[in-house]
């Protein structure tokens, strides 16, 4: 059964994805037309270095429901999660990641989910992620600390697909993590906090067949777990 949201702003984070980015979109616009009675594509371009700010102009002209935020210079994934949250316009907001790796038309799940349980957040957990088993360990590592400090209990805390009422992001202090490893628990745990419904769902996940992943920089997963930690105190 095909389900349809009356208004919805999608956003891709897109960082040095010019061999993804154009079919990422479209896809996306195909599914849109079906599922949603008004939209809009915001993609964040995060200072790429190659092709994909050309691409997404060029796509807005061909559409002006497909819109450019431009980050000048790469300022990571957690400023672009705040481009997208703070632009958007419409009552529910998705996003996922733009290297295509996610089938968006699942988003009639996430519709139908939101439907049957009144959620205020639907967040993906995969079915079989496919990454390094390095991510998957660290990751299992974060969501157990966060699980102990804050009480946030999930399947996938970094899950890139989600749905969010506009209300969420409206009503949470506003976040300030610019570090992809924090910012979907920073998110989450102010949500959680606020009182907001929660419910999970399985996305389907494909290998990246074009470009490449910026990784896990041991650097930075050391200061996230001090920004967690910074969080817990000052929440507490």
């Amino acid at each position: 059964m095909r389900y349809r949201i009356d208004s919805i702003s999608v956003f891709f984070p897109a960082y040095n994805e010019e061999k993804n980015i154009r079919k990422t979109i479209l896809k996306a616009r195909e599914v849109l037309f079906k599922h949603a009675n008004s939209w809009e594509i915001l993609v964040i371009n995060d200072g790429s270095r190659d092709k994909t700010l050309e691409i997404v102009k060029e796509l807005h002209q061909m559409d002006r429901n497909i819109k450019l935020i431009n980050h000048k210079v790469n300022r990571g994934y957690g400023a672009s999660l705040q481009s997208g949250f703070y632009n958007a316009k419409y009552k529910w907001i998705a996003f996922t990641d733009s290297d295509g790796q996610f089938d968006f038309s699942e988003i009639n799940e996430f519709i139908k989910m939101q439907r049957e349980t009144n959620a205020d957040l639907v967040i993906g957990y995969y079915k079989k992620r496919q990454v390094s088993k390095f991510k998957i360990i660290t990751s299992k590592m974060w969501e157990i600390a966060v699980m102990i400090l804050f009480g946030l209990k999930v399947k996938d805390i970094d899950c890139g697909f989600k749905l969010v009422s506009k209300k969420v992001i409206d009503v949470i202090p506003r976040l300030e993590s610019e570090r992809g490893a924090f910012i979907s628990s920073e998110f989450l745990i102010k949500a959680k906090k606020a009182g907001f419904k929660i419910v999970e769902i399985p996305v389907t996940h494909y290998p990246r067949l074009a470009g490449k992943g910026t990784g896990r920089d041991i650097k930075v997963i050391i200061q996230s777990f001090v920004d967690l930690f910074k969080l817990w105190t000052k929440l507490k």
